[in-house]
């Protein structure tokens, strides 16, 4: 697998953790409930690789970065998941921390991934940020930072 195509597809993955955005904690604002809601609208696109859903979820201006890699376009992040070869098995996001200031907030946490390419199943752990702007009176993601965690 290329490094930027197996970058992007655990990039991709990322927001696959249905589990660990089910319900908003008690005590959450409106603001955190509906970030959480679209977490779990990302994580049904990804899953079934539903373009049309993924481009309503993430601005135009969308860019994924990968470690220090070059960001890559919502287009490119799109094609790169619905037509790769790897598929998310399943993923636990924890150590999550929410912040919203008006109109931006900024999801951040680990994120534990099992993915699967060509048959052989893999395990990563990353650290992961995605920004959030509230367009039009609903939150879209502006951007998705991965890196790998050392152990």
């Amino acid at each position: 697998m290329s490094c930027r195509f197996g970058c992007v597809v655990i990039g991709l993955a990322l927001v696959c953790a249905a589990p660990a955005f089910a319900a908003a904690p008690s005590g959450s604002t409106r603001a955190e409930q509906q970030l959480h809601a679209v977490q779990r609208a990302w994580v049904n696109a990804e899953i079934h690789r539903d373009a049309a859903a993924l481009r309503r979820i993430l601005d135009p201006r969308f860019i994924f970065t990968y470690a220090a890699g070059a960001p890559m376009r919502r287009d490119g992040f799109i094609h790169a998941l619905v037509s790769g070869k790897s598929r998310m098995l399943s993923q636990t996001l924890g150590d999550t921390t929410i912040v919203v200031d008006r109109d931006t907030a900024i999801v951040a946490g680990l994120d534990t991934i099992e993915s699967t390419h060509d048959g052989k199943i893999y395990t990563n752990v990353y650290r992961f940020t995605v920004t959030y702007v509230r367009r039009h009176g609903r939150w879209v993601a502006l951007a998705e930072h991965l890196v790998r965690r050392r152990e």
